[in-house]
């Protein structure tokens, strides 16, 4: 019962619907009037006969004859009578049998059962709720988003146009709210006012539009927005964006920083005031086949390996914890203590050839953009000619073809880009490149998050999602001062020193063995401690930088909540 008013408010507030509704009740009235015309004509007949029956027993005689009940105790005797119930029969089983139910259902059942439907999407936000996000569409940026929101327990709700589109969300267990993303009155619905961000990830004139309602409403609310054309970043800017990003370039420019053909191969990631967090991989270092205690890189070089990467899943590290050709080392150190690494591994043989990036648009193009500029050469492999048109170092043609590869130097090549934006695809020519060459680094870009695993599985080194890239940056924009980083499935985050670890040391405290953090860095009043010492005891006010998976963040924060 309690969507009964929202269903007849719908029903009454469309107006096909409500075109049914007249058409249906002008069918009854002709129906009415069939039956009074043959009530009439039965006592016409009737006194013809010489018999004479009440007004309700001519109404009688005709609903029986119609609905073909027919009790038989009133009957004509004479032939035109006899003619004159078979009309009535035959229009009986014609109007009342057929054409009336096939009429309730075309024109009420039917529409009921549609406002019954959707009834159940909500169109209207409560008046206290606040602080929420309003995300305007669904896409994999919206679904990777959604996860980190419900991970941090952030309010949100999703814009959609289309009722049948917001109902299948709303059976998924989404907030969802219906409404045209170009009409004022969605967003007020959406208690745009109250909300914490708002974010446009659709093409750029829709992103436009958006920004420019919403900055008309809510003068102060932030809007995060993705430009797809390097020309749109001034115009969203003039719209009322408060940050314009451009997802497929970071992520191109994310692949790059990770290549084997860099000079460095610290790649860093974040920096926090002193703190540096740098990724950097052991293919052809000195690093392969030996352990965390046989390089001591710590003592030597003062540089934490705060964790390990190896094809999708990461650990922390431990001394006897074996380095191999695909592992990616994780840091935690200051710019001096990294600069160290890079000479340190620098001592081995450069690799000059080129880098191959398999798929020419924009996420290729930002990674050749990106290698350029670092001074390693490349060679862009794309089918299509135009897609390539006035770009440099590039091959005409289609990346699984073998004499393609070869012409691109696939046998030399330090590292290979797949980008492509079919997942399928990537899938398809990282088996294809891990079988030509079982050294080579192999980095892939991933458009679903659900295909990560499929693609390290594949043979992947390292793979890049651009949902969730784009989910991660925008969540560093709601909580800057708690999430510091999210990157790679890695999670560095703050929290104070829960009242059970005063005066605990790091080794006595239990954390790395209980909850799978690590801890990367201290805050004590003025000073970050950086690798801070182990046996160095934890003050009241201290804060703590660690690092660690999703899910250890979510123990960690169960074992000691931040009000203890």
């Amino acid at each position: 019962m309690k969507y009964l008013p929202s269903q007849v408010i719908y029903l009454m507030q469309n107006r096909r619907t409500r075109r049914n509704i007249r058409t249906l009740l002008e069918f009854l009235l002709l129906l009415g009037l069939f039956i009074v015309v043959y009530s009439l004509l039965f006592h016409v007949i009737m006194n013809i006969e010489g018999r004479y029956y009440s007004i309700i027993t001519g109404f009688y005689w005709t609903l029986t004859v119609m609905s073909t009940l027919g009790f038989g105790d009133i009957t004509f005797e004479s032939d035109i009578g006899k003619i004159f119930s078979i009309i009535v029969l035959l229009s009986g089983i014609i109007f009342l049998l057929i054409m009336l139910p096939f009429a309730f259902i075309q024109f009420f059942y039917a529409p009921w059962l549609e406002a019954q439907s959707k009834s159940r999407a909500p169109r209207q936000l409560p008046e206290n709720f606040a602080n929420h996000v309003i995300i305007t569409g669904y896409d994999p940026i919206t679904i990777a988003l959604i996860g980190r929101l419900r991970q941090y327990g952030l309010d949100y709700v999703i814009l959609i146009p289309e009722v049948q589109q917001a109902l299948d969300l709303v059976d998924q267990g989404l907030q969802v709210l219906v409404g045209e993303l170009d009409d004022p009155d969605t967003y007020l619905r959406a208690r745009v006012d109250k909300a914490a961000l708002v974010v446009a990830v659709n093409d750029d004139m829709k992103n436009t539009s958006i920004a420019f309602i919403v900055r008309s409403i809510a003068p102060d609310v932030p809007i995060a927005a993705n430009a797809d054309l390097d020309d749109s970043i001034d115009i969203l800017a003039l719209a009322g964006c408060s940050h314009v990003f451009q997802f497929m370039n970071m992520l191109g420019q994310s692949l790059a920083r990770r290549t084997l053909g860099r000079r460095t191969l610290a790649n860093i990631t974040y920096r926090y005031e002193d703190l540096v967090i740098a990724a950097a991989p052991a293919m052809r270092t000195r690093l392969v086949g030996r352990t965390i205690r046989d390089l001591g890189l710590r003592q030597e070089l003062g540089v934490n390996v705060v964790g390990l990467w190896n094809r999708g899943q990461f650990s922390l590290p431990r001394p006897d914890t074996r380095i191999e050709s695909s592992t990616v080392l994780v840091f935690a150190g200051s710019e001096e203590q990294l600069a160290a690494y890079d000479n340190y591994v620098e001592e081995t043989h450069p690799v000059n050839a080129p880098v191959l990036i398999l798929g020419g648009g924009r996420v290729g193009k930002a990674a050749a953009i990106a290698l350029q500029e670092e001074g390693i050469a490349y060679r862009i492999i794309d089918k299509n000619p135009r897609i390539v048109e006035g770009i440099d170092n590039t091959i005409v043609g289609s990346a699984a073809d073998h004499g393609v590869l070869g012409r691109a130097g696939i046998a030399d090549a330090p590292s290979v880009f797949i980008t492509t934006h079919s997942d399928e695809m990537n899938i398809y020519l990282t088996i294809y490149c891990r079988r030509l060459r079982p050294d080579i680094q192999i980095i892939c870009r991933s458009n679903l998050d659900r295909n990560i695993n499929i693609l390290h599985a594949a043979g992947a080194d390292l793979v890049m999602s651009h949902a969730s890239m784009a989910a991660n940056t925008i969540i560093n924009l709601l909580s800057p001062g708690k999430v510091l980083m999210l990157t790679e499935g890695l999670n560095i985050f703050r929290h104070k020193v829960h009242l059970h670890l005063v005066g605990k040391t790091l080794i006595d405290s239990g954390i790395r063995e209980n909850t799978g953090c690590s801890v990367i860095a201290v805050r004590r009043q003025e000073r970050m401690l950086i690798n801070p010492d182990p046996n160095e005891p934890l003050q009241t006010d201290d804060e703590m930088i660690m690092i660690g998976t999703a899910e250890s963040e979510k123990t960690f924060t169960a074992m000691y909540p931040e009000k203890g």
